[in-house]
């Protein structure tokens, strides 16, 4: 995954007030930290750092240019957004090294078609690994082709690139594989379940009588 280079002021303004006035003027509130040091607080471009996001995903490596002369490799380690406006309202930043090893949950993508006449559940979309900083997968991939019915997927059955080990347990199940529902099951309906019931105890209470 390419850096992404962006721009950031200093914040001087906390709070839920300070927040607001951040992102009245088109900015992010955020906070830098780690590596033993002390918390920044900065603002971030709004539309840029929404750009990253959407092309590299939640785990999109940052080169932040700080106007106060300083400078931060980071990556995103919680995020908030708005749920109703879809923009972003505080985003916490881990700096971390070159060829530092770092643990982030990276998205699973299910490759490949099951038997016929089967269901797949999506048990688990991401996958938490361990892997170098600056070269963390944008996905991984589990195939399902060909499993049948009662199959199913885990951790261990992922393909991990290069220089990428697993940190989940290997046994976390990321797809299940059913049998789907038949033509028969689906047209069988709760009224003729009762008519069913209902004629199981008429004969019940003749066979008493």
């Amino acid at each position: 995954m390419s850096e992404v280079k962006i721009t950031a002021e200093p914040r001087t303004e906390f709070g839920k007030g300070g927040a607001r006035r951040t992102r009245r003027a088109g900015n992010v509130p955020a906070v830098l930290y780690g590596h033993g040091e002390k918390p920044k607080h900065i603002a971030l471009p709004a539309r840029e750092f929404a750009a990253a996001i959407r092309r590299g995903g939640a785990n999109q490596l940052f080169t932040i240019e700080i106007t106060d002369g300083t400078q931060a490799l980071a990556l995103p380690k919680a995020i908030q957004r708005d749920p109703i406006k879809d923009t972003f309202e505080h985003v916490d930043l881990i700096l971390v090294r070159r060829g530092e090893k770092v643990v982030v949950d990276v998205p699973v993508q299910l490759v490949g078609e099951p038997a016929r006449d089967t269901l797949v559940v999506h048990e688990n979309d991401t996958l938490s690994v361990n892997a170098d900083a600056t070269k963390l997968p944008e996905s991984l991939e589990a195939s399902i082709d060909g499993l049948e019915a009662g199959s199913h997927v885990t951790a261990a059955d992922v393909k991990l690139p290069a220089g990428v080990e697993l940190a989940a347990d290997p046994e976390t199940v990321i797809a299940v594989i059913s049998a789907a529902t038949t033509v028969e099951e689906a047209t069988e309906t709760p009224a003729e379940e009762a008519t069913e019931g209902e004629a199981a105890e008429a004969a019940e209470a003749a066979a008493q009588a």
